[in-house]
């Protein structure tokens, strides 16, 4: 990680979650962290005497590409631009494709699949035009897009991570095809005890006793791929939590 010490990393969703736990994991390391969120106050009431990285809590919707656009620039006028993306911010939501309004639907495709794409276009486009190589770009997706739909209330969600995983995988491809050394790579997590599932209506009574993994276990993932050698492109990781059946 020391080939980031002092460089900035935009984490979106930061406020809490997986989110939350990259960015600490990050400003630990001393990345300067440009954490992106609908509610940045909540990165105000973060501890960080122990951090060596700067926070920068950013109001920043993922929904709207105007916001992000304008986070982009922040980041360019203040700090320079972006040398790591990692893009957290996701919904998921019951929405049946038989019954649920196009709205719903919308929304969880603008954030999980749209949003995360205009970050990470701003992003290695900011990295381009810098002349930085060695940046990297990680989504957190999730093993929804490598195991077969297990309730069909979710079947747009899972739709959307498969949809990330094949994005991932043609922007290595044309980050190849431009001789970028640029990385990219993705983190997907079984069920992680974050607010994600806050939305959701009809879980069981007993839901919160089951096996879940933490927030941190994802955050050291993504601190392992970006600690590797620049030669070595970690390209996918998929964590399951011991003992969980899914």
């Amino acid at each position: 990680m020391e080939r980031y010490v002092g460089r900035v990393a935009m984490v979106t969703g930061a406020s809490s979650g997986i989110g939350a736990a990259v960015a600490r994991a990050l400003l630990q390391r001393g990345v300067t962290v440009v954490g992106v969120d609908l509610r940045p106050d909540r990165m105000k009431e973060w501890q960080l005497n122990d951090f060596t990285g700067q926070l920068h809590p950013l109001y920043g919707d993922v929904s709207d590409e105007e916001s992000i656009l304008s986070v982009f620039k922040w980041i360019a006028d203040t700090l320079g631009g972006v040398d790591i993306l990692v893009n957290c911010a996701g919904l998921c939501r019951n929405c049946s494709l038989i019954s649920a309004p196009t709205s719903d639907w919308k929304l969880m495709l603008d954030v999980n699949l749209l949003g995360l794409s205009i970050c990470t276009r701003e992003a290695v486009q900011d990295m381009f035009k810098r002349g930085v190589d060695d940046g990297f770009i990680v989504h957190i997706c999730s093993i929804a897009g490598h195991v077969p739909i297990h309730d069909t209330e979710y079947s747009m969600y899972y739709a959307s991570k498969v949809a990330v995983k094949a994005l991932l995988e043609g922007l290595r491809k044309d980050l190849v095809a431009r001789k970028s050394n640029i990385r990219v790579g993705q983190v997907c997590p079984a069920m992680v005890r974050t607010e994600i599932f806050n939305q959701l209506t009809g879980l069981p009574d007993d839901f919160w006793e089951g096996i879940f993994l933490e927030p941190e276990d994802i955050a050291e993932a993504v601190i392992f791929m970006l600690s590797q050698h620049p030669r070595v492109q970690v390209h996918d990781i998929i964590i399951r939590a011991t003992g969980s059946d899914i």
